[in-house]
């Protein structure tokens, strides 16, 4: 293995130049704003691989900064050599230095802390649970005041020892917040951060035009054509001069010029082929004595062949309807009650039910904004709002609130920090590390090379010195077993045929640490950065899949041989022996794309291990509640779905590995079905086959056979079998699904 690999500085120029491109180009001025910042932040990748002040793929990538320090990072997992907790004081901190009257810096804060006053303050933090960790570093002084409460000084003192070289520059006290609530409750988003979202929101000016056009410039056009039609005789406009008919005409031009000066939105009324604009300066033309411009009779007519008479039934019901929908309260308007009601409540926080901030209008609402009483709020703005519900995650799931594994995986340390933390038996101590839990799983992840591995929570100093105080009683590993279960169960049950994310999987890892279990979880490696080899962790989780899949379907149908595969050694940090097996199995990886020719490696070891699904079966335990085979059915959905999209699409490369990852797992969710259920489900699959459109049916047809001919005893790898296939989702030379029709 090559120790010396480097990362590209080629990617980091690339985002900073699609960043430039968006800061000047987008119309979006809070977009470039974004764009600028993110162009910065990529500036400063650069120039540090440059100056070599940061080491890209390593785990301490900032020069003088230790592991336990988050950094800014940002995508593809880059570090721009700033710390996350550093920059200038936060306005919580700028009030917490004018209450205690000192300096508005970081050390003068943190020495504040240290004295008996601050301590003080910081001992009612740790009782009221008002406070709020947002990152990790946040919570050592915290940690540093529990200790010394405890009489254990030494601890407090090696916390100290460690973080006071950094109190100049880095936020080690906690920020306001409310205390925590029940822990089997979760949120997608804090009321906070739905606010946010709808304020945000830009206002729609373009409906906001067609609006006052509906209400206030068709309305007017009609006066106006009732106007020059009292002159109409014969078909002929401004043919006969009714009395007082100029007078009238004089008011309509005053009144337009009221109502220009009013309404700005629409511009329609000022564009002179405008049927509207017509009227009104021809109307115009003859007051100021230079007669009427032969545009107005083709207007006259036009606007009555096309909408009919004023007054007349046709025309009548047209602007009854055009009045109501323009009638309509503005998006804007409704937001604005939307953020009144949602003020009142702890903005840190999501709330039990979303039901008193989406009602109808109210009577005294519509006495304060003019909307009328009863008027339903838009689903767009209900479907932000619904983000704040705070419930059960199977509820979350089954509300389309949580509509993917990889919400699923931002949630979960709102549950897995109760677990984790159970066996702290101080209530305060407790509190503390579920908060600082879920700031340290909200780091994002460093792109790590030469097999390098993230940080650990227990490498953290104030995390370290309060190790000691857990119980050994058992109690934290059965209150981890049980979320472990039911996570394991949530992911498979609620999103069948979707791979589980990497932070999901580090959720999970975590967890099973917590429950006294070795399991091997394994992430999705990127093609394009793999270095030919597998961590000894790949190993055994093929190992570990042999004792769900040894004999079953799924063995059979991907040629494996698991027993072959039990008897392997691990040797060191890499074994030769798995490596080996997965570039042998990947077959020939000649072609146009070596990163196609990674990616054939990489899913080969994914089939070997199952892609972390056998853990879960054993020794976690999860079963379903609807049943393996109804897992089956539901992964071959979502294969269909994907490979539907294939057809027509100038980019399918992704959608077809995708689509291969889902039928893995039906297969898989299958190999756990007897015989009869298995017969059952794939007959199944067929008649759901055979009413997909034809170029779907023709692609998976093959894909079908295949599992039938396995289940009659056959084999792939025979010749047995010549108009079966094997799926799978990566090809160097071209995958065969993109050829068939």
């Amino acid at each position: 293995m090559n120790e010396d690999v480097q990362a590209n500085p080629g990617y980091a120029a690339g985002q900073m130049s699609r960043a430039f491109v968006t800061a000047l180009t987008h119309e979006s001025e809070e977009t470039r704003r974004l764009a600028e910042m993110r162009l910065e932040r990529w500036r400063n990748v650069l120039s540090g691989m440059a100056d070599g002040s940061l080491s890209i793929g390593s785990r301490t990538p900032v020069k003088g900064l230790p592991a336990w320090v988050t950094p800014e990072v940002v995508r593809g997992g880059f570090a721009t050599g700033t710390a996350a907790a550093s920059g200038p004081p936060l306005p919580h901190e700028q009030h917490a230095a004018r209450r205690a009257g000192i300096a508005c810096d970081r050390r003068s804060l943190f020495l504040h802390y240290l004295t008996d006053e601050g301590i003080d303050e910081l001992y009612a933090l740790l009782d009221s649970g008002e406070y709020e960790v947002a990152l990790p570093e946040e919570g050592a002084l915290l940690t540093v005041a529990w200790l010394l409460r405890a009489g254990d000084r030494a601890g407090a003192l090696e916390i100290l020892d460690a973080i006071g070289p950094f109190a100049d520059r880095l936020r080690f006290t906690p920020r306001p917040g409310t205390p925590l609530g029940d822990a089997s409750l979760v949120h997608r988003e804090t009321v906070g951060q739905v606010r946010r979202r709808i304020e945000d929101k830009p206002t729609n000016n373009a409906v906001a035009a067609m609006n006052e056009a509906l209400v206030v410039w068709n309305p007017f056009a009609d006066e106006l054509l009732e106007h020059w039609l009292e002159t109409v005789h014969d078909g002929r406009v401004f043919a006969v001069l009714p009395d007082g008919w100029g007078e009238r005409g004089a008011e309509l031009l005053a009144r337009y010029r009221r109502l220009a000066r009013t309404h700005t939105l629409c511009g329609k009324h000022r564009n002179p082929k405008e049927n509207l604009a017509i009227l009104r300066t021809s109307l115009e033309s003859l007051f100021e004595g230079r007669g009427v411009p032969r545009l107005l009779q083709h207007a006259v007519d036009s606007m009555v062949a096309r909408r009919g008479l004023p007054g007349s039934a046709e025309h009548t019901a047209l602007r009854q309807r055009q009045a109501a929908d323009g009638a309509r309260p503005a998006h804007h308007t409704l937001a604005q009650i939307v953020l009144a009601r949602l003020a009142d409540v702890p903005q840190d926080s999501g709330v039990p039910s979303i039901d008193p901030f989406v009602a109808p209008v109210t009577e005294d609402e519509s006495r304060s904004t003019g909307v009328k009483a009863g008027t339903a709020l838009p689903d767009r703005l209900c479907e932000i709002v619904k983000n704040a519900l705070q419930a059960p995650v199977p509820t979350l799931i089954e509300r389309g609130i949580v509509p993917s594994a990889e919400v699923l995986a931002e949630l979960t340390p709102q549950l897995v920090a109760a677990a984790t933390t159970r066996a702290y038996p101080d209530p305060a101590l407790r509190r503390l590390m579920a908060a600082q839990y879920t700031a340290f799983r909200n780091r994002r992840t460093l792109l790590l090379l030469n097999l390098e591995s993230q940080v650990r929570m227990e490498e953290l100093p104030w995390v370290r010195a309060v190790q000691r105080y857990r119980r050994t009683d058992g109690t934290g590993q059965r209150e981890a077993r049980a979320v472990l279960v039911q996570l394991g169960e949530l992911a498979l049950q609620g999103f069948p045929g979707t791979v589980m994310p990497n932070p999901l999987l580090s959720e999970l890892s975590a967890l099973t640490k917590r429950a006294g279990l070795q399991v091997p979880f394994v992430e999705e490696l990127a093609a394009d950065i793999f270095m030919g080899t597998f961590s000894t962790k790949y190993l055994l989780a093929a190992q570990l899949a042999a004792d769900v899949l040894e004999g079953t379907l799924y063995e059979r149908y991907y040629g494996i041989d698991y027993a072959a595969v039990r008897t392997m050694d691990g040797g060191g940090r890499t074994s030769d022996a798995f490596d080996e097996l997965c570039r042998t199995r990947a077959g020939d990886l000649a072609g146009r794309s070596w990163v196609a020719a990674n990616g054939k490696v990489i899913e080969q070891a994914q089939i070997l291990t199952s892609h972390n699904l056998a853990p879960l079966v054993h020794p976690i335990g999860a079963s379903p509640s609807p049943g393996w085979d109804d897992l089956a059915r539901r992964a071959f959905a979502v294969t269909c779905r994907l490979v539907k999209q294939v057809h027509g699409n100038p980019r399918p490369l992704g959608t077809v590995k995708d689509a291969a990852y889902a039928w893995r797992q039906a297969v898989f969710f299958l190999a756990l079905c007897g015989l009869k259920e298995q017969v059952s489900v794939i007959a199944w699959m067929q008649d759901e086959l055979d009413r997909q459109p034809p170029h779907t049916t023709a692609r998976l047809d093959p894909v079908l056979a295949g599992l039938r001919h396995l289940l009659t005893g056959g084999s792939l790898d025979d010749g047995t079998a010549p108009g079966a296939r094997r799926f799978t989702g990566w090809a160097p030379s071209g995958h065969w699904l993109l050829t068939t029709r």
